[in-house]
Formats: structure tokens, C-alpha cells, sequence
């Protein structure tokens, strides 16, 4: 077995400092004296606060750290992400998304892990960021849609469960999650500024600032947040590769000439690293550029009640290499120093109109996106750019896939009476995906030794198109006989292979069935049930579900041409999926609740008769805090069962199975003291007891850290003992 760094060794590697580009510094530095002038801003307008005696109040800081998420409404969960949670988040969606039951994530290394809802994963969730889609261009999703979202940044996080929703774009079967700012609100010439710090173990530090200033006919936003650790220790004391540092600034100038109508411009930019202790190379790159214009009208009439209007543009430029963020290790599929890089650029819009009527509403429009891929050309001209040379821009860039949709949508709300309600929607789209690749690069299993070699692509230049539909229905119903309202729904979404199901990163061999040519639209109907209960002390819901998924895309890896690879065979199957989440809290007194959740997720592949993969565990939460005055504290218990339905070497583009995985249970603490209503402080331990453990969603370890303990077939340790502390202003 091979070594295991510990001790001062590992503290050691914990402040080993890596090259960063000049650009990147200058960017950097810019951005570090933004905040430190907007932080020095808000310790002084302290003193000038109490002028202000006709200023709108200053949003009241709660006392609290949220440690689990329960719904709102039925099929509707409704979460602040600007209140600290334990555990303590990283700076991305996946992190914050996991506070919710169903919730979990496929860990990376210290950041950036893809979320997974009832084992459901990639475009089966639709992540939304103020209303646009910012798409990630890696083709192994190492920087996932979630890892653009720094959710200290935004006002609301709104999950709207299963297919139960035709408003957001097409093919979100397992959920839709939205990340929003509202729009801001001044009736005079006025400002506000909330900021937070957070330092915490293994050199994390955080920093979020949010000003705004207007008046009654506009206003001007800023946002701007960094994030920084080291890597981590887990329970063992042994280090984790999981360094990352990150920064984000956003704008938002809006103009209201009345209280009807907004129109608002929005810039953002955005950059970081990230090593990964579970993959063969690390981000170095993970640049972000977005734009966006939005319209809002309402009280046009009687019946059109408002309009919609909305356009936005993503930009992603991604580095991958295998050398700037760790000691370089050759390997058989990497003999050499290699860096890859790709870029995504993503347009959209949406136009929606409401009508109301007495006891009818109907939400209606039309969206579309387009997505160009593309990659750096190297100096031979192959489309396999992995050559150090390509991070320089005097490279060319040859796009390799451009995908299409156009979406045209309704959903009606019907108040049958005072107590019953009937939701429904439908859509339908049109998608068009075109190779843009004229070949692609594998190994030639003829020759001897083995070497790669380009192959043409027998899918050059061709579009393939499908056009799917998508509907639910729902009935809701609050009863007389208990203080509850339940819900049924039925919901058909028909989901277009996504960018990394079509283009897959390792082909394999020259005659390979390639999934361009073969992978079919992937169709799930799936029964909603719920209810939410609310009296006295006690609030409580469920929420459970049962689908069947035909054509469900599978990804399957099978060994490869040279001994110790794999690649990736992507296919169709039929599946039957079905679990629950349920949750309750109960105020024994006016200082103490407790509050309790399970989430569990099932799957069968009905094809092979054998379990679906990547499904994560049952998983229980039990919590307890005491609230008075002040201040709060509170204790978190996490339980998760051990998984043995699994499906070897089966998965997603991200993770596969690769053994059964034991259970584990962690403890948290955390307290909070509010000093005034501008400054408030928490505090606490996540991993009280110091366990050595992992999630059964997990990346393999990377043979690159073999020196860490790390190798292709070890599961990667969650933290160990991690302390944090955290001081939240609001002006």
C-alpha cells in the first residue's frame, strides 16, 4: 500500500504556494482592494448610521445558522443563501444545495462537486443563475454549472421538485433549481451595504460584500465575493489535495420609472483554481464572463396582467492541466506535462406573458439557447489539444459541437374554490445538435506498441434534431378535516442528450458506436404525492415520488485499449426510480426546537435487472437549538446508511460505482450572537468528533496523488475536525 503523508509533511504541503498567470494576479489584486475599500466603508457608516434616522431599515440579522431546509409549499423549497449554514458550505451551488433533504454531491476535491438530486444528475437538473443558464465546457463537467454560482451573491434559492414545471426551459425531470436577486427598492435617494467574513480551518477565508444605491427611478448593485482555502485534512489526519482559490464581481444597474416596470442591465466576471484530489488534472482556469438584460411590466390590464422579457450571455474559458497545482506525475494515458483548454459561450432568452383571470391564471411564452463548444487547436492540428503550448492565445480554436433549442410553453393555475387548486403545463421544444468535430483522437490497437492517432469522425458536420414535449398535471388541496394541504402531481419530461452524453471525452477505438449517432432523447413520467402539515408547535411534510424512465442515458466504463484506462460507453436502458423525503420541527418551548429529516432515493435498471447507479444512501438528520434573545445555539446530527444496491463501473460522466460503501454518522455544533442590528457572529465545529469518513458518491482517488495515499481506486475522505467563525454586517 503506498505511503501516507502526515505530520508536519503534510502541514507542509498545506502552505506550498503554486505559480498563478499575471493576468489572473492583476485581476486579483484588483479585486482584493474593491473589497477592502467597500469593508472599510461599512465599518465607518456604522458611526453615520444613526443620521440616517429616515433610512429604510437595515435587513435584521437573525440569530441562527440553518442546518437543514424544509419545504415552503408543496413541492416548493425556499431557502435565504445569505444565512450561515452548517456544515459549513464551500463557495459553490453543490455545497449550499446539500442543506436541502435529497440533496447530495459528487465531491471533487475542496470545491466545485456537482450536485445530485434523488440520484438524478446533470441536465436532469435545470440550474438557473438570475434567470440564465451558465454552462460549464469541460468535457468531464470539472467545472460544473454549480461551480460558477457563489450563492452569497444572490437573495433566494428556489427548488421546484421533479417535473412539476414548464417556466424554466426543457428537460429539468429531477428538479429545477433557481438561484435569484430581486430587484432592488428604493422610495428616496438612499443605500444599503451587507457584507460577511469567514475564516475557518485548513486556511479557508471568505469575503461577500453586497451594496446597493438608488432612488425611486433606479439603482446600482454590486456584488463581489473570494474564496480561498488550503487543503484539507480528513479525520485520519491525512491531507486532501483540494486547494482552490476563487473570486466573482457582479453588477446590476436598474432603472424604474414606476412602480410597474423594471428594465435592469447586468455584468459579472468571475475566476479561481481548483486542484481535485479524485482527478487526473486540476482547474487552473475557470474564467466567467455573463451579461444580461432583463424586462418586467405588470397591471398592462385587467386580463394581461405583465410581460416578461429576458436575454443573457455566459461565457466560460477553462484550463485543465496536470502540473501547476501539483508535483507532475507521467502515467501511461499522460507521459508528459499536459494542459487542456476549452471554452463554452451561451446565449439565450425567454419571453413570457401572464393573463389573469377571476379564478384562472395562465403563465405563457417562448424561450432559446444556443451553446458553442470549442477547443484549442495544437501546433500538429489535432483537435486533441492536451500540449502545455495550448493555455497561449496564439493558438487557434476549433469549435467542436453547437447545440440548439427552442422552447414555446404554458402553465395554467385553475382556484377551483377557496380550497382547491388545479396546476398545469406543457411545452414543447425543438433541439438541434451539430459535430463540428472532423475527427477525433484514440488509441490504434493495431499498431505496436500502441499509440494515439486521429480518426475520422464518421459524424462530421451532421445535425441530428428531435422535437419533445413535456407536461404535468397537478391537484392541490388544503383540507377541513386537518391543518394540511396535499398535493398529486403527474409529470412527462422528455430530456435532449446534453453536451457531455453526445461528445464524449474518451471515445475509444475507430468502429466504437459513438453516442451522437446512437443515444436517444431520455423520457421519464414520474407521480408526485405530498403533504404539508402545520399546527402549533409542529410543522411537518413529505414529499415522495415514483417514476419510470425510458431511455434513460446511461454511461458505462469498460477497459480501454492500453492496460489501467477506461472508457466511457454511453447507452439507452429503461428505469424505475421511486423514494421520499420527509421532514418536522417541533418548538417544545418558546427557547428550544427540534427539528428531524430523512431522504431516501431508489433505482432499478429494468433493462439488466440490476440496481441503478449512483444512487446515494438513506440519509437522516436530528436537530436541536435554543433560541433567547440574542443569540442561539444548536447541534446537528447526520446519519447515512451504508449502500449495497450498486452497479460496478457503471455512472454518470462524473462518478461511477466502484464498491458497496459503508455508513457513517458526524456531529455538528455551531452558536450564534447578534451584537446589534448591523453585526452579527457565528461560530462552530463541523465533524465534532473528528471521524474518517466518505460519501458513497465519490470520485476515485487520482494516481497524480498517489504520494498521498490517493490511489485510482480509493475513495476521497471527507473533512476531518473543521472550526469556522463568521461575522455577517448589514447597513
Amino acid at each position: 500500500m503506498s505511503s501516507i503523508t502526515h505530520g508536519c509533511t503534510a502541514r507542509a504541503r498545506l502552505s506550498e504556494r503554486f505559480s498563478i498567470q499575471p493576468s489572473r494576479l492583476r485581476w486579483q489584486f484588483a479585486h482584493a482592494a474593491l473589497l477592502g475599500m467597500l469593508a472599510s466603508g461599512a465599518l465607518a457608516a456604522e458611526a453615520e448610521h444613526a443620521g440616517h434616522a429616515e433610512h429604510a431599515e437595515a435587513v435584521e440579522l437573525a440569530p441562527m445558522v440553518i442546518t437543514g431546509v424544509g419545504q415552503q409549499s408543496p413541492l416548493t423549497v425556499v431557502t435565504d443563501p445569505k444565512i450561515p449554514r452548517q456544515p459549513m458550505p464551500a463557495s459553490d451551488g453543490a455545497d449550499y444545495l446539500k442543506t436541502i433533504p435529497g440533496f447530495s454531491a459528487v465531491r471533487n476535491g475542496g470545491v466545485n462537486g456537482d450536485p445530485v438530486f434523488r440520484g438524478m444528475f446533470g441536465s436532469r437538473l435545470k440550474l438557473l443563475s438570475n434567470g440564465g443558464e451558465m454552462l460549464g465546457a469541460c468535457p468531464n463537467r470539472m467545472d460544473s454549472p454549480s461551480s460558477y454560482i457563489s450563492p452569497d451573491t444572490f437573495d433566494k434559492l428556489t427548488v421546484i421538485k421533479g417535473p412539476q414545471s414548464v417556466l424554466w426551459g426543457p428537460g429539468a425531470s429531477a428538479a429545477t433549481v433557481l438561484f435569484e436577486r430581486e430587484p432592488e427598492q428604493f422610495s428616496k435617494p438612499d443605500y444599503r451595504l451587507n457584507g460577511s467574513l469567514l475564516t475557518a480551518s485548513n486556511g479557508r477565508f471568505d469575503r461577500n460584500l453586497d451594496a446597493a444605491a438608488g432612488n425611486s427611478q433606479g439603482y446600482a448593485r454590486l456584488m463581489a465575493n473570494s474564496s480561498q482555502a488550503d487543503d484539507y485534512a480528513d479525520g485520519n489526519g491525512d491531507t486532501v489535495p483540494s486547494r482552490y482559490d476563487k473570486w466573482n464581481t457582479d453588477i446590476a444597474l436598474g432603472w424604474t420609472p414606476d412602480a410597474d416596470t423594471l428594465v435592469e442591465l447586468t455584468a459579472g466576471r468571475g475566476d479561481g483554481y481548483a486542484r481535485y484530489a479524485g482527478r487526473g488534472m486540476d482547474g487552473s482556469q475557470f474564467q466567467r464572463e455573463s451579461l444580461g438584460l432583463r424586462f418586467e411590466k405588470t397591471n398592462l390590464g385587467e386580463t394581461f396582467y405583465g410581460l416578461e422579457a429576458q436575454v443573457y450571455y455566459n461565457y466560460a474559458d477553462h484550463i485543465m492541466d496536470n502540473y501547476s497545482l501539483r508535483d507532475f506525475v507521467p502515467s501511461m494515458m499522460m507521459p508528459n506535462p499536459t494542459l487542456s483548454r476549452v471554452d463554452r459561450r451561451t446565449l439565450g432568452g425567454r419571453l413570457v406573458g401572464t393573463w389573469q383571470w377571476t379564478d384562472v391564471e395562465l403563465k405563457a411564452g417562448v424561450d432559446a439557447q444556443r451553446s458553442e463548444h470549442r477547443k484549442v487547436m495544437n501546433p500538429a492540428g489535432a483537435a486533441n489539444q492536451m500540449v502545455t503550448a495550448a493555455g497561449s492565445d496564439a493558438l487557434p480554436w476549433v469549435p467542436d459541437a453547437m447545440l440548439h433549442s427552442y422552447g414555446v410553453f404554458g402553465e395554467l393555475t385553475w382556484q377551483l374554490s377557496e380550497r382547491e387548486k388545479l396546476i398545469s403545463g406543457l411545452r414543447l421544444d425543438l433541439h438541434e445538435a451539430t459535430d463540428d468535430r472532423e475527427f477525433f483522437r484514440s488509441h490504434d490497437a493495431s499498431s505496436m506498441p500502441i499509440v494515439s492517432r486521429n480518426w475520422d469522425n464518421p459524424t462530421a458536420g451532421e445535425t441530428r434534431r428531435d422535437t419533445l414535449y413535456s407536461g404535468f398535471l397537478r391537484y392541490e388541496e388544503e383540507l377541513v378535516s386537518l391543518p394540511a394541504t396535499w398535493y398529486a402531481g403527474l409529470g412527462h419530461a422528455e430530456r435532449f442528450p446534453d453536451y457531455w452524453e453526445l461528445f464524449v471525452s474518451n471515445p475509444g477505438p475507430v468502429g466504437t458506436l459513438q453516442p451522437f449517432d446512437s443515444v436517444r432523447p431520455e423520457k421519464t413520467t414520474q407521480l408526485d404525492i405530498g403533504l404539508q402539515y402545520a399546527k402549533g408547535p409542529l410543522d411537518a411534510w413529505v414529499s415522495a415520488y415514483a417514476g419510470l424512465v425510458e431511455d434513460y442515458i446511461l454511461f458505462s466504463y469498460v477497459p480501454g485499449v492500453m492496460p489501467g484506462m477506461l472508457r466511457a460507453e454511453v447507452s439507452n436502458i429503461d428505469a424505475t426510480i421511486a423514494g421520499a423525503e420527509m421532514g418536522a420541527s417541533y418548538r417544545f418551548t418558546s427557547n428550544w426546537k427540534g427539528d428531524a429529516s430523512l431522504a431516501y432515493a431508489w433505482g432499478t435498471n429494468r433493462s439488466d435487472d440490476r440496481a441503478m447507479p449512483q444512487i446515494p444512501p438513506l440519509e437522516g438528520r436530528l436537530g436541536l437549538t435554543y433560541e433567547r434573545d440574542n443569540w442561539s445555539t444548536s447541534g446537528l446530527w447526520r446519519v447515512v446508511a451504508s449502500q449495497g444496491r450498486v452497479a460496478e463501473n457503471q455512472g454518470t460522466v462524473v462518478g461511477k460505482d466502484f464498491d458497496e460503501s459503508a455508513g457513517f454518522s458526524v456531529l455538528a455544533v455551531n452558536g450564534a450572537y447578534r451584537l446589534n442590528k448591523n453585526f452579527k457572529l457565528s461560530a462552530g465545529v463541523d465533524n465534532l468528533l473528528d471521524k474518517a469518513y466518505s460519501e458513497h458518491l465519490n470520485l476515485a482517488g487520482s494516481a497524480g496523488f498517489a504520494d498521498y495515499g490517493l490511489e485510482p481506486t480509493s475513495r476521497v475522505n471527507e473533512p476531518g475536525r473543521t472550526y469556522w467563525a463568521r461575522v455577517d454586517m448589514s447597513f
